[in-house]
């Protein structure tokens, strides 16, 4: 995800990259070369700086033992189900929870933003580079649209992957399922920008048709609800997260 954020990012803000492994800060240093980098140390002075935190949630706690000096200006944080109470023991003036998505690194990240008021229009600003942003009024908000809009890419990426091992099994070459498959979902997600998922089924499905056949077999395998129960289980997950 940090990669995907310094390719969103880099064109448009100075960025300053720091971190524990001098190798891939190298590396990124190579295939950025706009980019400073440089070693996390114990003491690391934050002051006036503003900070987007882009760890693991779990090594939260290694990296506050650093023991930060001064007080940030601002912190955004992008760790999973990492309440803004935990991120309060970094000192800034003003905090942000966010949750891009990978597609950020082709500017076509679904961001949502929660946190200080004061920094709303700020953080509006940085993360709508990586594509569009929503403005949520609770942690639980975002912890919802992070099961969903998050984790979404994985999601979807299972379903594009299936229904190309599908057309395969059934015949047809690879190139050409891959080629269908994306062009599938390119089609589909402009649709969705001004279409009602179920006008868009409505609008494929008729009767005694193909489509109706391949919806009753999704239906009868119990695949909307399989999905549904997706998003709860990825929300429940960031409610444990906060736990640990």
């Amino acid at each position: 995800m940090s990669k995907a954020l310094i390719c969103g990012l880099v064109d448009r803000y100075t960025l300053e990259i720091i971190g524990r492994d001098w190798e891939k800060l190298e590396a990124l240093k190579a295939q950025y070369p706009k980019v400073e980098v440089g070693l996390l140390k114990d003491g690391f002075d934050i002051d006036g700086k503003n900070i987007i935190l882009c760890v693991k949630p779990h090594a939260l706690d290694s990296l506050l033992s650093l023991g930060f000096k001064g007080k940030a200006s601002s912190l955004y944080s992008i760790l999973a189900g990492t309440p803004l109470q935990s991120l309060k023991k970094i000192a800034a003036r003003f905090y942000i929870r966010a949750m891009p998505n990978v597609c950020a690194k082709i500017n076509s990240s679904a961001t949502t933003l929660t946190g200080d008021e004061e920094l709303k229009s700020e953080a509006m600003e940085i993360f709508s580079s990586l594509g569009s942003t929503t403005w949520l009024e609770s942690e639980k908000e975002l912890d919802i649209a992070t099961a969903l809009a998050g984790s979404g890419p994985a999601f979807l990426a299972l379903v594009a992957q299936s229904l190309e091992d599908g057309a395969v099994r059934e015949g047809l070459r690879r190139d050409i399922a891959s080629k269908l498959t994306s062009e599938l979902f390119l089609g589909s997600a402009k649709l969705l920008k001004e279409s009602t998922p179920n006008e868009i089924k409505e609008s494929v499905m008729s009767p005694g048709g193909t489509t109706a056949e391949g919806i009753y077999t999704l239906e009868e395998q119990g695949v909307r609800a399989s999905f549904m129960k997706c998003i709860k289980s990825a929300y429940e997950k960031s409610q444990e997260l906060k736990k640990s």
